[in-house]
């Protein structure tokens, strides 16, 4: 027979999911746009194609043409400008949080 975890180990283990879940949505939301530059430079430069934020220049990968869309994937970096500072907000805010659900349940479980 299988015996049950306790309520505060089943609480604890969802607690950690719940915090890594957080944690990885606020590193993607604040490097997506990084990420996605350096994806569009990659294969551009992979298949010896011109990008900038010039204009839009033919890119050809396997008889289709990319261009635009490596375009656009490249001129997204820009939003990072934006999303690196909210993310970097949102990380401090994630810390203090921790910060606090370890102490409560510090305090609760000596008492």
């Amino acid at each position: 027979m299988t015996e049950e975890q306790p309520a505060v180990q089943k609480g604890a283990k969802g607690m950690t999911i719940a915090f890594a879940l957080s944690a990885a949505v606020i590193l993607l939301f604040a490097f997506a746009p990084l990420i996605s530059a350096f994806s569009a430079s990659a294969v551009a430069d992979a298949n010896g194609c011109a990008l900038d934020e010039g204009g839009v220049h033919p890119c050809l990968i396997g008889g289709t043409d990319y261009g635009e869309t490596l375009s656009v994937m490249f001129v997204l970096g820009w939003f990072g400008l934006i999303t690196m500072p909210l993310g970097a907000l949102a990380a401090i805010v994630w810390c203090l949080v921790l910060v606090i659900v370890l102490i409560v349940k510090y305090r609760s479980k000596n008492s």
